[in-house]
């Protein structure tokens, strides 16, 4: 069975020019470690240190990714895989310590980030990167599935675990936080239903995720986790 064991990469201040009610709010950096079956993947790998400027707007508290993989009992040359949701600096901290191991991005990703003012070069091309590009969607090991959720970048990816208890998508950031996931679900679902104006306004929602039925729905920025209701 696939065990799915979140990892504490820090935290950081939000500041409220970027927050629905315009205050701070300080939210966590999360990673994920997955089994497959003894083969490791490690989904999104901490906060980058980027520039000071940044540092200054955000103001991280950051875990290094080794720490929290050894408080798992894992050493990083014990990590397979690498899956980034995306590669803003926020989850791509770690990268360095995985040079020549696979990491899976989207193509459309690699596109912002050859573009410029995307993300840290030397998170991007440190020395032995080896960045594995895909075009859409692939079912990367058997119950393993990559899928494209653009909306906060246009490369943004999930990764979905088929479990014998059910399936678990790791979302990343398509939204927010688990209760925003949840609205715009229940928004779609009035929709549907015929609910009558005036209603929310239409979100993007990664269509594809619901027809893997998930169990349970984890982010990259919120502790909290989505379950469907009943």
């Amino acid at each position: 069975m696939d065990d799915v064991r979140r990892l504490d990469l820090g935290w950081f201040v939000r500041p409220g020019t970027e927050t629905a009610d315009g205050r701070p709010r300080v939210e966590p950096a999360l990673g994920y470690l997955v089994d497959h079956g003894g083969e490791l993947l490690l989904f999104d790998t901490g906060i980058g240190a980027a520039d000071p400027g940044t540092d200054a707007h955000y103001r991280p508290s950051r875990r290094p990714v080794q720490d929290a993989l050894a408080a798992a009992g894992v050493r990083p040359a014990d990590v397979a895989l690498v899956v980034n949701c995306h590669l803003h600096f926020d989850h791509i901290g770690g990268n360095p310590l995985f040079a020549g191991t696979p990491i899976l991005v989207q193509a459309a990703e690699m596109d912002l980030v050859r573009g410029g003012e995307h993300t840290p070069d030397h998170l991007v091309g440190f020395p032995g990167a080896r960045y594995e590009e895909l075009a859409g969607e692939a079912e990367i090991r058997p119950g393993l599935w990559i899928v494209p959720t653009p909306g906060h970048t246009a490369g943004h990816q999930s990764l979905v675990v088929r479990r014998p208890d059910g399936t678990v998508v790791l979302a990343g950031q398509t939204h927010a936080s688990a209760s925003d996931f949840a609205a715009a679900r229940l928004a779609a679902t009035a929709r549907a239903e015929g609910a009558q104006p005036p209603l929310p306004e239409a979100d993007f929602w990664p269509e594809r995720l619901l027809a893997f039925d998930p169990r349970r729905v984890l982010f990259a920025h919120d502790a909290s986790v989505w379950e469907p209701i009943g």
